[in-house]
């Protein structure tokens, strides 16, 4: 496993704060104009980059294929043709897009959901490709994608462990090199209850990958936890506008929320740090704060000390607490006013 992965500029692994992809999925609604404005947004918001979806209804179905069952009346009876068509990018779309997250400092790259995909994003000469929990077990796709040399993102939802090592053997068997698998739990929206994120560190010690997350649950609070479980990718579909609809929209983040994912998610890695126990440089100064032992009245030289004119304390600028037994029955050599921090010169010597 490489320490580090390259995606356009900006490099991925335990070292660098998490890598953060703004999904676009269909949240256009059919608009260019909502498309590029997405893309805007999203660059306002810190992402790393922004992710499209590159098929047609043709390409991912067929008519008379299936017809919907779903609880949302929208989709409950529509063919599945008929909702990839309405929830597709259009490819001649691609080149705009992938423009204006150019000039906003994005990277941007795509899922293909099958070969003549690959074929047209490499004319676009994506930096990289993310392989659908849907296409993890579509060999061919994966074969292909491998081949390309790209590094790959593969999401692991509707998988078991056999199934992820074989995709996994595929493509490396097929040139690529540069990994990251993506914990995902393939429900939308998903609850926090099914996305068992101890799972990241075991996959990690299991397939010798970096480790994501690719997250349909409502809010940041389990990318945040991810992150302190060693992800160093996280993935959430992103929209300007819940209320304004969508085929994604209801599991997508809004400007405000992906903003502070990617704040909070920096400062989780931030925060993990390294195994460090004693006292930091930055706690230095807070040392004084600690308890230490006071003389509680006013003494004169000879008066012995004892639980009534002695204290711990704060300030930390006598001695340490742990000393309070052994100074007990000890006489001070000097007159000490209430308040003196007691220090072993204070003491006579036996």
């Amino acid at each position: 496993m490489a320490n580090q992965i390259s995606i356009g500029e900006r490099l991925i692994g335990t070292e660098q704060s998490p890598f953060i992809i703004a999904e676009m999925s269909g949240n256009h609604n059919q608009s260019l104009e909502r498309a590029l404005e997405i893309v805007d947004a999203a660059a306002e918001c810190g992402v790393d980059a922004i992710k499209l979806q590159t098929y047609t209804a043709d390409t991912i179905t067929m008519k008379g294929a299936y017809k919907i069952v779903h609880d949302n009346p929208e989709w409950n009876g529509k063919e599945l043709y008929d909702l990839y068509k309405e929830a597709y990018t259009p490819w001649e779309w691609h080149a705009p897009i992938m423009q204006r997250a150019a000039e906003k400092g994005l990277i941007c790259f795509s899922s293909p959901f099958d070969e003549t995909s690959v074929d047209f994003l490499e004319t676009l000469n994506v930096p990289a490709y993310k392989i659908a929990s849907f296409e993890n077990s579509h060999h061919p796709l994966l074969q292909k994608v491998a081949q390309t040399g790209k590094p790959v993102i593969m999401s692991t939802g509707v998988s078991n462990v056999s199934e992820i090592d074989e995709s996994i053997r595929v493509l490396r068997e097929n040139g690529c090199e540069d990994l990251i698998i993506l914990k995902c739990t393939s429900t939308y929206p998903a609850t926090p209850e099914n996305t068992n994120l101890r799972t990241i560190p075991h996959m990690k010690d299991l397939y010798k990958c970096h480790i994501g997350l690719s997250d349909h649950t409502m809010g940041i609070g389990i990318p945040i936890a991810a992150v302190a479980f060693g992800a160093v990718l996280i993935e959430k579909h992103f929209t300007l506008s819940r209320a304004e609809g969508g085929v994604d929209a209801a599991f997508s983040m809004e400007p405000a929320e992906m903003k502070s994912l990617v704040v909070e998610s920096k400062r989780a890695w931030q925060g993990l740090g390294e195994v460090k126990y004693g006292i930091q440089k930055a706690e230095r100064d807070s040392v004084f704060y600690k308890r230490s032992i006071y003389i509680a009245t006013d003494l004169k030289a000879g008066d012995v000390l004892t639980a009534e004119n002695i204290r711990v304390i704060r300030p930390g600028l006598g001695l340490i607490p742990k000393y309070y037994e052994l100074t007990l029955g000890k006489k001070v050599n000097s007159d000490l006013k209430k308040g003196t921090p007691l220090t072993w010169g204070l003491l006579m010597s036996e």
